[in-house]
């Protein structure tokens, strides 16, 4: 009895298409979808960062000449 059947999706999808319209939420996919691939992006370039050799190995030179020299 206190189960959400098909007939209760259909009823809510109806009203929120009426509410919102079609083209509304065609635009609010786009949107996630665009989000969704940035997300992506940004996550392989941060792997991609991670891979490279640091330079925390490399030794690093004083400050020769500088201003207080």
């Amino acid at each position: 009895m206190g189960g959400i059947s098909i007939w209760h999706i259909l009823v809510v999808a109806v009203i929120v298409v009426l509410l919102f319209g079609r083209n509304k939420i065609s635009d609010l996919m786009g949107d996630v979808a665009k989000g969704i691939k940035s997300f992506r992006k940004n996550m392989t370039e941060d792997d991609k960062q991670k891979s490279l050799p640091e330079d925390k190995d490399k030794p690093q030179t004083p400050n020769q000449g500088g201003p207080g020299a």
